[in-house]
């Protein structure tokens, strides 16, 4: 190949053409070369410090520029585009946009970067042009560039060296984990989904404090993705694979439920697909199916989606076949059920690697200290700076009429700069801000300001020095601003994680469902199932390492069973809508279970206690408030499937129902301020359900029962208690943890103060948690994971020892 070019003379004569012989095969090879590490560097692949692309860091960064906040109005994303396109990104203005888009769209990022205002689309249509649509930083944008004018990381010249820009982010938070990525390159490709910021974030903090932990030890605290469409993910080890090794994959399910849909017809009601798949591709892909005759039993399909119930997708079921058996044609037959694909690829010192989640986390956490170092850096050199012209100024206000004398007597400024310096001994810095200081300054209140200033300066110089001057300290910071991102941004998990999917149901599944015995089961991650048999559940509860049971109750496939809640109601559950767990010879695990949230809809506020039978023959049900109120309820239940079975005072919850067996059992009430009172359940006459119940424990001002069930004074019984401070953010201090047998509590009267159960440590005013139930206890993280508890060894009055983490619930084993 030969490549022609033009050389100018040395004089003033016409240009000479010269003809360059090269290889095509050594061309290709470098402009190939050269194309692939521009699109890994430039566009395709994410930094692992701040989690973000290029196009997305110069986005951000330009919006801040332009001076753009979440509490100021929207401007024309056309706006932002052009300005970023000018000054920083040398591409089209349509990738620009679709970058802009994506960090504004709530279904694609699980903590969208950008809010936008208009048609940002949604997951089956496109977003409405830029000049249509507005655009402003959402609040965790400000987290990702916050510290940016204060030396905490390096800037680099722009496309045309005009100007500069920042080459990462400071990013406060692990935007990589919790927002995810997707994006290919030449030779790579990336994929990773979101995560919840919580865990993310408990993660980072117990690797900083526990550097050689192990992955099993992360993954209590990030367990799996937490997609924005929730939804369900159907089976682990894939997951444990990703974060072991950076490759695997998952399977997401859509949430559904069955229920009636009309009088004589019932259907399967979708709320929440898999992630990034809309209800129009899934309606297509089920029209499609019955078309080709792959999917049968289905007449009819609805999307009753809108902007206040969200996602409700209603598929009717023909009558005469099993709504189960199409539940699940459709997740084989469509994309209700997709399969995510994880390949944790990010650029680490310039260079794409593939991450584990320990690794991801760690080159977080070195980058993030990092930050912090350069700007306590920055901070101590600029309040030196001003301390300096603080003194400076104090020593001429002291003597300030020398001073003017100085300054009236002198040539020019720069005569009077050096006679202060030379006469007061100020430096060049001082004798020049002494000059431009205006005289309203020169004041008796403005010392009394500059010495309270001056005592602040050497405070936080102090303060500033020995962050620097200890490494411990410094992680120390890192964690607590962590931990406050996490107090401010975090939202519960959405996403339900099973372990298995359960019994798959086929085209081969009785159509009519014998009324056979069975257990409901709920666990304390609000799963529940039934069991195909009523065999005695072991003792041990099901010892899954994400379930602890906290109900059971002995029903039928077609019987029923009551949800009591905080408010004091009781729902009806059908537990032939319930998933059937497969038999097993030892304890059940609900990690096929479905989701509380996909049989009730409970609002804000109120939460599920419990499960009971709605038996007749049954001595009743035990309630207890947060203002010491027992009550006992009859039996005689209405048909409604929804009713109160306790009045309620204002502002009073109920905080523990237990269902009686023989009503010879102790009721226990235990407060926050550790006061523990049993008594015995004869003592409390049964009540209607109209009734607001009995002066049940004396409850100090200030103080609120947390506990109350029902004991069977002649078992193994043990007391649980855990403490801590009323003022730390809950699920995130372990506490201190005590497990003291049952009988060391005197049974008192009702409507007394009751018996001390737990002594405060330092630092401790509060009971975060308690229980009183049969051995053996089994207790669980908020998400599920076992917890190990101490022995049965505590004082009645002792304090306990420190916890390994933090309790959400104790169960005991299923009555």
């Amino acid at each position: 190949m030969a490549r022609k070019t033009l050389t100018p003379p040395a004089d003033d004569s016409d240009f000479v053409e010269r003809i360059v012989d090269i290889d095509v095969e050594d061309e290709m090879q470098g402009a190939y070369l050269e194309y692939a590490v521009s699109v890994i560097h430039s566009r395709a692949l994410p930094d692992a410090r701040d989690g973000l692309k290029p196009v997305q860091r110069r986005i951000l960064y330009s919006m801040s520029e332009m001076g753009l906040r979440p509490d100021r109005g929207h401007v024309k994303s056309s706006r932002v585009v052009g300005d970023v396109m000018g000054k920083y990104h040398p591409h089209g203005d349509s990738a620009i946009y679709d970058a802009l888009v994506r960090m504004a769209q709530p279904f694609t990022m699980r903590l969208p970067l950008v809010d936008g205002h208009g048609n940002f689309g949604s997951l089956d249509d496109g977003p409405a042009a830029s000049r249509y649509t507005e655009a402003r930083p959402g609040a965790a944008a400000l987290l990702m560039t916050a510290g940016l004018d204060e030396d905490t990381v390096d800037f680099v010249p722009n496309y045309d060296d005009q100007l500069t820009q920042p080459g990462v982010m400071p990013a406060a938070f692990p935007n990589l984990l919790v927002n995810g990525v997707s994006g290919i390159a030449v030779g790579f490709a990336t994929n990773m989904p979101p995560h919840n910021l919580v865990e993310v974030i408990g993660a980072a903090r117990h690797l900083m404090a526990n550097p050689t932990c192990s992955l099993d030890d992360l993954m209590k605290f990030v367990p799996g993705p937490d997609l924005p469409q929730g939804g369900r993910v159907v089976g682990l080890e894939g997951i444990r694979d990703a974060y072991l090794t950076g490759k695997g994959s998952f399977r997401t399910r859509a949430t559904s439920r069955i229920e009636k849909v009309t009088a004589r017809r019932q259907g399967i009601v979708v709320t929440e697909l898999p992630y990034l798949v809309g209800p129009e591709k899934v309606i297509e892909k089920i029209k499609d199916a019955v078309q080709s005759k792959k999917l049968q039993g289905i007449s009819d399909v609805k999307d009753l989606t809108d902007r206040k119930h969200g996602l409700r997708l209603v598929i009717e079921v023909k009558n005469g076949f099993n709504p189960d058996a199409v539940l699940e044609q459709l997740y084989k037959l469509t994309p209700m059920e997709d399969a995510f694909h994880i390949n944790n690829v990010a650029l680490v010192d310039g260079q794409p690697r593939t991450l584990g989640l320990k690794d991801l986390l760690k080159v977080y956490i070195d980058f993030r200290i990092e930050v912090v170092r350069r700007r306590t850096e920055y901070r101590l050199g600029k309040r030196k700076d001003r301390l300096h012209l603080v003194e400076g100024l104090l020593i001429a206000i002291v003597d300030i009429d020398e001073v003017i004398q100085v300054i009236r007597t002198s040539d020019d400024a720069g005569v009077a700069k050096a006679r202060l310096i030379d006469v007061f001994d100020l430096s060049d810095a001082q004798a020049t801000y002494i000059l431009d200081l205006q005289l309203r300054r020169l004041t008796k209140f403005s010392r009394v300001e500059l010495e309270s200033e001056k005592s602040e300066l050497e405070r936080q110089i102090e303060e500033l020095e020995a962050i620097l001057g200890d490494e411990r300290l410094l992680h120390k910071t890192v964690s607590t601003e962590l931990a406050d991102v996490a107090k401010s941004h975090g939202t519960p998990r959405r996403t339900v994680l099973l372990e298995s999917p359960g019994v798959p149901a086929t085209t081969s599944t009785p159509l009519e469902v014998a009324d056979d015995p069975c257990w409901v089961l709920l666990s304390s991650t609000g799963l529940m199932a039934r069991t195909t048999s009523d065999e005695p559940i072991p003792a041990d509860g099901a010892r899954s390492r994400h379930d602890a049971i906290i109900g059971a109750v002995r029903t039928t496939a077609r019987g029923e069973v009551g949800l009591v809640t905080s408010r004091g109601r009781l729902l009806r559950l059908s537990a032939l809508e319930l998933p059937m767990l497969p038999p097993t010879n030892g304890a059940p695990s609900l990690s096929g279970g479905a989701p509380l949230a996909a049989y009730v809809d409970l609002p804000r506020g109120e939460e599920p206690l419990t499960i009971v039978s709605l038996a007749a023959d049954s001595p009743g049900i035990a309630l207890g408030t947060a203002q010491g109120v027992v009550k006992r309820v009859t039996t005689d239940y209405p048909g409604r499937n929804d009713f109160e079975l306790i009045g309620l005072k204002d502002g009073d919850e109920v905080v523990g129902a237990a269902e009686l067996r023989t009503g010879t059992e102790d009721l226990v009430f235990i407060t926050s301020d550790a006061q523990l009172l049993r008594f015995g359940a004869a003592i409390v006459r049964p009540q209607g359900r109209a009734a607001g119940g009995m002066a049940g424990i004396k409850v100090a001002a200030g103080q609120r029962a947390v506990f109350f069930g029902a004991v069977d004074p002649d078992a193994d019984a043990v007391v649980v208690t855990s403490s801590g401070s009323s003022g730390a953010l809950p699920g995130t201090e372990p506490g201190s943890l005590k497990v003291t047998p049952y009988a060391e509590y005197p049974a008192k009267g009702r409507a007394t103060g009751g018996v001390r159960c737990h002594r405060f440590l330092r630092g401790e005013d509060t009971l975060v948690l308690a229980w009183a139930g049969a051995t053996p206890a089994r207790a669980a993280g908020g998400n599920g994971v076992a917890v190990e508890l101490p022995e049965a060894t505590g004082r009645r009055d002792g304090s306990g020892v420190a916890a390994r983490s933090p309790i959400a619930r104790v169960a005991g084993p299923p009555r």
